[in-house]
């Protein structure tokens, strides 16, 4: 099982999800809104998005904008089923459990925590 820091390596070696940053208009958003918000938010957007077994629209779920969560969601390869399989052998048809929503927001909030990072 790999640490948050060894996926983010590996995503940032990627050509595709390496594209992805945060805009200046995202990050004073998290600024106003503090990581403790950020986070809930994450939270909430993975269960109702990700979590359930089946997801009628996956694929097309997370929009590529308009929130700093689905922007890190992209980057994090944690955007639908078919990428959390993909990158980590999540499986699919399967409701996700508890542990395994916590990780992906953990995952999240760690690429958003060095993206806001990068302006000290």
């Amino acid at each position: 099982m790999q640490t948050i820091d060894e996926a983010l390596d590996k995503l940032q070696a990627s050509k595709f999800r390496s594209k992805f940053k945060l805009t200046d208009h995202d990050k004073v958003y998290v600024r106003v809104k503090g990581l403790d918000v950020i986070r809930s938010h994450a939270a909430d957007f993975v269960h109702k998005r990700l979590a359930p077994a089946f997801i009628p629209n996956d694929g097309k779920q997370t929009p590529m904008k308009g929130h700093p969560v689905f922007i890190a969601q992209h980057a994090t390869a944690c955007c639908c089923r078919q990428c959390l399989n993909r990158w980590y052998h999540l499986p699919l048809g399967v409701q996700l459990t508890d542990a395994q929503q916590d990780k992906i927001v953990n995952l999240i909030m760690a690429w958003i925590e060095r993206q806001m990072d990068n302006d000290k």
